[in-house]
C-alpha cells in the first residue's frame, strides 16, 4: 500500500524552523489523556519550559503519544513561539496555535517509531519518517469503548471517558451490574466492590472519578491523606463480573464476597473493611 507522508498534508515550508514537541507520558500523565480531558490543559503543556530552553526556534509542532497503538501519535498542532521569559521549569512559554492546522488536530494519527528520550527535537531530523496512519472523521475523544471483557484501565484514562461522558462507555456500563477490582499499582493491594443500582456500573464509577475513593472506607482513608492525583497516578480498573440489570442484588453480593476472598482484598493484601 502506498503510504502518505505528513508533508503532503500540512505543507510545511521549512522543517529547520520547527522544533518538534514529542509529548508523552510526564512521570504524572499521558498527553492523550489531558487533550482528551482538557484543551485549554493540552494548550499548556505546550508552553511548560524545563530547566533548559528547548523550543528555541519560531515554531512548535506538536505530536501526542497515541499509546493504545504502538508507534503512532495524534498531531497535536503547531504554534508559534511570541516570547521566552527566562524562567525556567514553568508554563513560561507565550504561543498562539496556528490556526491554520487547527482542523488536522486530534483527526490526524502518525506512524512514527518512537523518538530516543526527550520532548524536543529537530523537526527536520524526523518530518520525513512521519507517515499518514488514519485520519479520523472527527477529533479523538477517548478510546471506544473496548467490550466487557477488555475492561481494564487506568484510573486516569477512565477519567477522561467519564468527563467526557462518552456515550458509547455509558450506554454499555449504565445497563449492567457487576463486580469490580481497583488495583494499587504502588503497593499491590485491591479494592473488590460491586454495582447493583439503578444506573449499574457507570453510576458506582462515576462517584470514584469523582471522589477518588467512591466513600470505600479504606480507600477514603488513602486519598484524604495522598490526595486525588495519587488515584490518577497508582489506580488500575478491571470488570470481573458482568450481569444483566435484571440480575437479583444478592446474587450480585455473594458474588463481590467470593472476590474478596479470591483476591485477599480484606487485611493486609487490601483496602476492604468487610
Amino acid at each position: 500500500m502506498e503510504t502518505i507522508s505528513i508533508q503532503e498534508v500540512l505543507k510545511l515550508e521549512d522543517a529547520s524552523h520547527y522544533k518538534f514537541h514529542c509529548a508523552r507520558w510526564n512521570g504524572e500523565r499521558q498527553p492523550l489523556d489531558v487533550y482528551v480531558e482538557d484543551k485549554n490543559t493540552w494548550f499548556e503543556w505546550n508552553t511548560w519550559r524545563s530547566s533548559k530552553n528547548e523550543f528555541t526556534r519560531k515554531y512548535i509542532f506538536s505530536l501526542i503519544d497515541f499509546y493504545p497503538e504502538n508507534n503512532i501519535w495524534l498531531f497535536g498542532g503547531i504554534y508559534e513561539v511570541l516570547d521566552r521569559p527566562n524562567i525556567p521549569n514553568s508554563h513560561s512559554y507565550k504561543i498562539r496555535e496556528l490556526t491554520e492546522y487547527s482542523s488536522y488536530v486530534g483527526r490526524l494519527k502518525v506512524y512514527l517509531p518512537k523518538p530516543s528520550r526527550g520532548r524536543a527535537f529537530y523537526l527536520e531530523h524526523h518530518i520525513e519518517q512521519m507517515v499518514v496512519s488514519e485520519l479520523l472523521k472527527e477529533p479523538y475523544s477517548g478510546e471506544y469503548f473496548p467490550g466487557y471483557e477488555n475492561i481494564d484501565h487506568d484510573f486516569s484514562t477512565l477519567v477522561s471517558i467519564f468527563k467526557n461522558q462518552k456515550s458509547d462507555w455509558k450506554s454499555a456500563l449504565s445497563n449492567i451490574k457487576g463486580v469490580y477490582v481497583i488495583f494499587d499499582k504502588f503497593n499491590g493491594k485491591k479494592y473488590v466492590g460491586s454495582a447493583y443500582g439503578e444506573h449499574g456500573i457507570w453510576s458506582r464509577w462515576s462517584c470514584y472519578i469523582g471522589t477518588g475513593h467512591g466513600w470505600n472506607d479504606g480507600l477514603t482513608a488513602l486519598i484524604s491523606k495522598n490526595g486525588f492525583e495519587y488515584a490518577l497516578e497508582n489506580f488500575k480498573v478491571t470488570l470481573l463480573e458482568y450481569r444483566p440489570m435484571k440480575t437479583d442484588d444478592k446474587t450480585i453480593f455473594e458474588r463481590e464476597s467470593f472476590w474478596k476472598q479470591v483476591l485477599l482484598s480484606r487485611g493486609a493484601f487490601g483496602y476492604n473493611k468487610n
